[in-house]
């Protein structure tokens, strides 16, 4: 018999209202939270998922030279890219650009590629694209529905190959680049420093990218430009200013032997800043802008003589006379000589050592010398004698202590470090502990042996050289990376000496044919053995020679000996020092353009010659 309890109703009515209430308690506040406190988020997801964004390349800062000329700048320029949803949309309008312009399958397959790794955003096809082209694009904006055409920053380089491989030039990042974060801050797409202060200064350069938004539907075509997103403008990288003199790099560009190869820097030996550095052959940074740089930096890459390789810092050669000034520092540091001591044997043309003959350059030979005299003349048979008098150990020793196994610490990427041994252990592991004998010596006191110098780090020793206090910083081009300075540690009146000497060596020696009237340029002219062809010629000069203000050097390959480098680098003195209109056409000079660009080697045993 069922029961009616009255009282038992109205509690399950009363449980059941309050079960009511608090799920519309619920459901209010979750509207709530999403309508109102959460009204931003699910804005801003939405705007994600209708908006795309479209980088604004920043512009690179300038680099001018010490003046304010500048060396790298930019121009407008185009960019033309798709936006797409798939893949058959990007082939689709890729078939569609192809019936305007050629598209080849390995720029297709580069396309997809970046496609697939950025699906959202718009899909670079071309960089500074011919106006033509973009007029023709534009034309069929109707029928290219994902075609996003705007203005971008074009670097471009003024003076072109004169300054290509002291400033650079740019090109995308790569993808490995990027994985290993290689340019910080830089993004999939971005141009960045390739070579010079462009990579050197890349994160200065480089500046802040800004965005703008386009607006697609669902499919993710585009609607509209401009969307709802606003803009951000993108703001442009930090100037960069240089030591160099634009008109001084002209002229040592313009005076180097056509069809030659080589390199020149020109520095201030008082702070180490570099008024100018040529290397040569040289190339155009201005053609890697556009969408040919990849293939004519691949074809430059292959090039048989190498116009990417900067032979200022990054060529190393036997350094051959010039270094005979660091054996004379050597001994005159340790007290084993002064300038007026003579060896005990007199140049008859060559020394006998053991069971070999060690000629001197000068077959006639010299005679009896003192170490000044030597240093004018260049006397192999002196220098040989000093070297065994210095012995091994204390060449190798005061050689690293002077900084010749190390680069010289320039700001430009990719020096390469001198080879010089920095202990006997570097022969025993090459040769055995028995299988090498003094006469080792003789070789590294005439600048040959194992020993290949950058031409930059000769620069330095020869600013030691130069200075009063026979100290240099290192050199650079935009900063200084410290106040660090190596010094000979010799007087000031042994200083004097030694640069007598080497005003001796362009007055009277074995660079007297290159003297200028009324200017005292001290220098030391030098030939490294090249075993694939003719000698590499080396000539470093600094004037005014009583207080120097500039150091010039060169290398020039196949050029048979280092008295006709000299004529040219005395040329530039002169144009440094007493202005534009003291140029000549006497000291050009031609050498053959197709010379073959073999490595430096070392021939043992064989005599240096100027």
């Amino acid at each position: 018999m069922n029961s009616f309890h009255p009282h038992l109703v109205a509690r399950r009515a009363r449980q059941s209202t309050i079960v009511i209430f608090a799920i519309f308690g619920a459901l209010t506040a979750a509207f709530f939270n999403v309508q109102v406190l959460g009204s931003e988020k699910y804005r801003l997801r939405s705007d994600k998922n209708r908006l795309r964004t479209v980088y604004l390349p920043a512009p690179r800062g300038l680099i001018v030279d010490a003046q304010g000329i500048a060396l790298a700048e930019n121009v407008p320029g185009y960019t033309v890219s798709l936006l797409v949803s798939s893949e058959e949309e990007l082939h689709d309008a890729l078939d569609r650009i192809s019936a305007i312009t050629e598209i080849d399958s390995a720029m297709a397959g580069e396309v997809l590629a970046r496609w697939r790794r950025a699906p959202t955003d718009p899909v670079l096809l071309f960089r500074d694209p011919p106006l033509e082209l973009v007029a023709q694009l534009e034309e069929r904006r109707v029928m290219l529905r994902g075609l996003v055409v705007q203005t971008e920053p074009k670097r471009r380089y003024p003076f072109g190959p004169m300054v290509a491989h002291a400033i650079g030039y740019v090109g995308e990042i790569s993808e490995r680049e990027l994985e290993e974060r290689s340019f910080p801050g830089a993004r999939f797409g971005a141009l960045v420093g390739r070579g010079g202060l462009e990579h050197q200064y890349d994160e200065r350069l480089r500046g802040s990218d800004g965005v703008r938004f386009i607006e697609v539907d669902v499919l993710g075509r585009t609607v509209r430009r401009g969307g709802m997103g606003g803009r951000i403008e993108p703001g442009q990288g930090d100037t960069i200013w240089t030591t160099l003199d634009v008109g001084l790099q002209q002229y040592v560009a313009e005076t180097f032997p056509a069809g030659g190869r080589g390199a020149v820097v020109v520095m201030d030996p008082r702070d180490g800043s570099v008024l100018a550095l040529y290397s040569a052959p040289s190339f155009d940074p201005n053609a890697f802008v556009g969408a040919q740089g990849m293939v004519e930096r691949q074809r430059l890459l292959t090039a048989e003589n190498q116009p990417l390789f900067n032979r200022a810092i990054q060529g190393t050669y036997p350094p051959a006379s010039p270094w005979k000034l660091a054996i004379a520092a050597m001994a005159l540091r340790r007290g084993l000589i002064d300038l007026d001591s003579k060896m005990p044997t007199p140049c008859t043309g060559g020394l006998q050592y053991g069971d070999r003959f060690f000629r001197c350059w000068q077959q006639e030979g010299h005679g009896d010398l003192t170490l000044a005299e030597a240093i004018e003349e260049s006397c192999d048979v002196f220098f040989y004698q000093l070297g065994l008098r210095l012995t091994l150990p204390t060449i190798l020793n005061d050689g690293t202590e002077m900084g010749f196994s190390e680069p010289a610490g320039i700001d430009l990427p990719g020096e390469a470090i001198s080879f010089f041994p920095s202990s006997t252990q570097y022969y025993d592991d090459r040769y055995g502990r028995r299988g090498w004998t003094s006469a080792i010596a003789l070789n590294l006191a005439i600048g040959q042996g194992e020993n290949d110098q950058t031409l930059i780090n000769m620069m330095r020793f020869y600013s030691m050289l130069a200075n009063s206090d026979g100290a240099a910083v290192e050199p650079h081009l935009v900063e200084r990376r410290g106040e660090t300075a190596r010094s000979l540690d010799l007087t000031s009146e042994v200083l004097d000496g030694l640069r007598e000497s080497l005003l001796s060596v362009v007055q009277t020696g074995t660079a007297a044919g290159a003297r200028i009237a009324d200017l005292k340029i001290a220098g030391k002219t030098g030939t490294a053995q090249n075993p694939h062809g003719e000698d590499h010629g080396w000539f470093i000069a600094f004037a005014p020679a009583d207080d120097p203000v500039v150091v010039v050097g060169a290398i020039v390959e196949f050029a048979e000996h280092g008295s006709s480098v000299a004529p040219m680098v005395n040329s530039i003195v002169a144009r440094y020092l007493l202005g534009e209109n003291h140029g000549s056409e006497q000291y050009r000079m031609v050498f053959p353009a197709d010379s073959a660009p073999e490595p430096v080697q070392i021939l043992p045993l064989l005599p240096s010659g100027d």
